[in-house]
């Protein structure tokens, strides 16, 4: 072979570091995260997800995409493979801390992105107003996908939904006059999306984004998981009546 044989050892050294490993797993699901994100995901400083991000970028097992004033990490889809191998063979991890990751889970689960829900919870009903006609897609892509050009963890300047025929019927399921909510929007466009940074997907945002996520802290369909905190948490109440009258079932 050209060159002497191939290094493994030194690659195998990176997925021997515990911290990076917990960095790489939190990257495993193909989303694109910041630093400080990822930072907060496998519980490390900012300089030490720093120095991590740059070991893996220098083999080649991860690569960025700067957006704006950020830049964002993705794992390559190979190094996916070799994680997903290693983990096959490898022992449950023993829980050693019941806080650890808790806060990072729960804001990628729902949180407020502004006045609207974002994360699973808030992408996966703006998808079922989709399936169910409230809005409807203008660009010919059935769903809520990243569009290419899509900017990453950024509102949309330009957004390919309009709404629905069944907007009224859908949306009074969830205690919202439709009407009401543009008559009472001032300025401010009735729908806007998000590229959420959680899920990589659109979320529902603008005059009607705020209007549901009033109305499900209202219903006391979500709480806040503490005074001035972001994340939210789905209540029993809340699961039922989204599974009832949007069919959504997501696990918190």
């Amino acid at each position: 072979m050209s060159g002497g044989d191939a290094d493994i050892a030194r690659t195998a050294a990176l997925f021997a570091d515990p911290a990076r490993v917990r960095v790489l797993t939190a990257l495993a699901d193909g989303r694109a995260l910041a630093a400080s994100v990822l930072a907060a995901e496998a519980g490390l400083s900012a300089p030490g997800v720093s120095a991590h991000l740059a070991k893996l970028r220098e083999a080649g097992l991860v690569e960025a995409e700067r957006s704006g004033r950020h830049r964002f990490y993705r794992l390559r889809p190979d190094a996916v493979e070799i994680l997903e191998t290693l983990a096959r063979f490898s022992p449950a991890r023993p829980v050693t801390s019941l806080r650890s990751g808790t806060r990072a889970r729960a804001l990628r689960f729902a949180r407020t992105c502004y006045d609207h829900v974002a994360g699973r919870l808030g992408v996966s009903v703006t998808a079922a107003l989709v399936e169910r006609g409230a809005l409807v897609t203008t660009d010919g892509v059935p769903g809520t996908s990243r569009r290419p050009g899509d900017a990453l963890s950024q509102p949309l300047a330009e957004h390919p939904y309009a709404l629905g025929p069944e907007a009224p019927e859908v949306l009074a399921l969830l205690g919202l006059d439709v009407d009401a909510v543009a008559a009472a929007r001032g300025r401010r466009p009735l729908l806007k999306f998000c590229l959420d940074w959680s899920e990589q997907r659109h979320h529902l945002a603008g005059g009607l984004g705020a209007a549901l996520a009033a109305r499900f802290l209202e219903q006391g369909w979500v709480t806040r998981h503490r005074p001035g905190h972001r994340a939210l948490r789905l209540t029993d109440t809340g699961a039922d009546a989204l599974a009832g009258r949007l069919g959504v079932r997501v696990a918190g």
